[in-house]
């Protein structure tokens, strides 16, 4: 009984093992094209599924290309500044919002943070019209500032941390209170470096969104000088002889997403960790 149960549980094991494997390879299958796409030199011929197996020597002058075409150190630059800038204000809102939903008490607090909410049951194409007209009005139009702007307040940043200073115990707080801490020392020198695996999976999520955002920077920029490597990479494509050059536009893209890939790569373990403390699924 005991080794049918075994070979049962074994059986299963491999089952979900090669399931797993052909998601994966499915999922994968796009990127590998795209890697084999761009690694494929001009004189190989045709692109089709079949050239996923590499029989050609691989070559990098699609990327040397691309380089050269496009303004990729500009629109890395510009995306930098957008990612970060919106960050670093994300995460002083989201801290104090989600501190005061947390751990404050006034009238209405539970109203008020559900009202809250309701900003992630909308589509953010929604918003543009309203957007565009306030930045017009503020005069951030055709400014990198006024792609950030929408994005300093975050709702599920704010629910996110919420959540966080929740599980954190009032100890910690009781034992600072006493020692003579305000409630901004509490939350810069206690709360937040317990809460700090919540910021990092707040961050990533913040940074992946951003970096790869392409429908907001295009209604916002006109300025080529400001333009966002999401946008550029279009232009860049649009231009790479008709949009028929696909080792080209291929390598165009893997120059977007190669920050992301690596990043991942470097501190996927940290990525996981803060997401399973946090509950992020």
């Amino acid at each position: 009984m005991r080794n049918s149960l075994r070979n049962r549980e074994h059986l299963q094991a491999r089952s979900a093992l090669i399931v797993l494997c052909a998601i994966a390879l499915v999922w994968a299958a796009p990127f590998l094209w795209m890697v084999v796409a761009s690694l494929r030199p001009d004189s190989f011929g045709g692109l089709n599924m079949a050239s996923l197996i590499p029989d050609f020597v691989p070559t990098t002058q699609h990327f040397q290309y691309a380089w050269e075409d496009g303004n990729f150190p500009l629109w890395y630059l510009n995306s930098f500044i957008l990612v970060t800038g919106t960050l670093a204000v994300q995460l002083v809102t989201v801290s104090m919002a989600g501190y005061a939903f947390a751990r404050l008490e006034f009238p209405g607090k539970d109203t008020l943070f559900y009202i809250f909410l309701l900003q992630l049951m909308l589509v953010p194409p929604v918003l543009i019209v309203p957007n565009l007209t306030t930045l017009v009005k503020l005069g951030l139009y055709d400014s990198l500032v006024g792609v950030m702007a929408p994005y300093w307040g975050s709702a599920f940043g704010t629910f996110l941390m919420r959540q966080v200073f929740r599980t954190i115990p009032r100890d910690f707080e009781d034992a600072a209170i006493i020692d003579g801490c305000t409630w901004w020392q509490l939350l810069i020198h206690v709360l937040i470096p317990l809460a700090k695996p919540g910021l990092i999976a707040f961050s990533v999520v913040s940074v992946v969104f951003h970096w790869n955002e392409f429908l907001w920077p295009l209604m916002v920029i006109n300025d080529p000088d400001k333009q966002v490597l999401t946008v550029g990479l279009v232009s860049f494509a649009l231009g790479a002889e008709g949009a028929s050059d696909w080792g080209l536009i291929a390598a165009g893209t893997l120059l977007v997403t190669a920050p992301l890939f690596v990043a991942f790569v470097l501190f996927q373990r940290q990525f996981v960790n803060s997401f399973m403390f946090s509950g992020v699924k």
